[in-house]
């Protein structure tokens, strides 16, 4: 499984997870399978309020799912008409988001469960 993650840096598995998707400087994606990390540079991370676009980064990455702290509705909407899931997981690093997937430990984030008007819950 390939789970992109958004993060603050391009340090791999030591990277640290940004508090929101659409912002985030850049999305590192770790293949669960190869144990492997590659990072892309997200150029629409400053964005206006409602405007992420981020398929027009991942496209062609060959994600899975998300796995973020935080989403708005829109974004969420965007990447589960592209067939992705987005999943919820408060942690601090990549890898530790790798071992909350291993373990079962996070939650799919629905509509209801995405951020709002700059509300996260």
């Amino acid at each position: 499984m390939r789970i992109c993650i958004p993060t603050t840096s391009d340090r791999g598995p030591d990277s640290n997870v940004h508090k929101h998707f659409g912002s985030a400087p850049y999305f590192t994606i770790c293949d669960t399978e190869t144990a492997t990390f590659e990072t892309i540079e997200n150029t629409n991370g400053r964005h206006v309020h409602g405007a992420c676009r981020p398929m027009a980064r991942l496209a062609g990455s060959g994600i899975d799912a998300v796995v973020c702290r935080a989403m708005g509705r829109r974004a969420l909407q965007q990447l589960n008409r592209n067939g992705l899931k987005a999943y919820r997981a408060d942690a601090s690093t990549v890898s530790q988001i790798v071992k909350m997937c291993a373990d079962g430990a996070i939650e799919e984030m629905t509509a209801e469960s995405a951020c709002t008007n700059h509300r996260c819950e």
